[in-house]
């Protein structure tokens, strides 16, 4: 449905290329087709930098490539936050992932010297800092997506899924802490992990189902350019690397 009008809306509008998860054919080839020469180059894995410029160039977006924030690819009003995992099978129905999600230290940001001695304490702390990061990237943008692209090991098979990227409510989850030693944020109405925050590091991660809608597709592995016929091919000659 479109957005209602109201006397009192200031919502930023923007002009969404497709509907959430609704990725169109013509963008999935783009990326397929750009995928395919990542391998022919010699590349051995995809990044999450690199899977924002295939992104991006497929739908005409722009890659900030900025080391802080959520927002990764833009365009125009609205913004993705870029994620790719690895795992063995992409295509398999039911399951979750793990999105690494950035740092958050209640330590900097709260004083929080010990995240043991209160763990409940330290996971609200964890949450109210990635719900303050969300609401930045929203004064920015609207709306903001997670793109997630899952891998396979040879990086030939991907399931590619988008969700909203949303402030979570902190007394929804319960805290825990591992074996080892990192904290875990438990859903109190299903049991499910939802997060996790790692002391040693910062590192917060997030855990999401995948989805059956996934668009799961296949590329063909192309022959490596060889680098001497590569170079022939432009006319490298010894002149284009100088020494200082």
């Amino acid at each position: 449905m479109e957005h209602p009008k109201l006397r009192d809306a200031k919502r930023l509008l923007t002009h969404e290329p497709y509907p959430l998860n609704e990725i169109p054919e013509s963008v999935i080839k783009h990326v397929g087709k750009k995928l395919i020469y990542m391998l022919c180059v010699g590349y051995k894995d995809l990044t999450g930098d690199d899977w924002g410029n295939v992104f991006a160039e497929a739908i005409g977006g722009e890659h900030l490539q900025s080391p802080i924030g959520i927002a990764d690819v833009v365009f125009d009003k609205m913004a993705w936050s870029m994620k790719t995992v690895k795992i063995q099978n992409p295509h398999r129905n039911e399951g979750s992932v793990r999105l690494i999600s950035g740092r958050c230290s209640p330590d900097y940001s709260y004083g929080i010297t010990d995240p043991h001695e209160d763990i409940e304490k330290t996971g609200r702390a964890v949450l109210n800092i990635w719900n303050e990061r969300v609401n930045i990237a929203q004064d920015q943008y609207n709306p903001v997506r997670n793109s997630i692209l899952i891998r396979s090991n040879d990086l030939l098979s991907y399931s590619l899924f988008e969700e909203e990227n949303h402030r979570y409510v902190s007394n929804r989850y319960h805290w825990k802490e591992n074996k080892n030693g990192n904290l875990i944020g438990v859903d109190i109405e299903t049991g499910e992990t939802r997060f996790t925050w790692q002391p040693h590091g910062s590192q917060f991660t997030i855990h999401t189902k995948l989805p059956s809608n996934a668009i799961r597709f296949r590329i063909k592995q192309p022959p490596v350019l060889n680098m001497e016929e590569t170079l022939k091919q432009i006319n490298y000659e010894d002149n284009w690397v100088t020494i200082l």
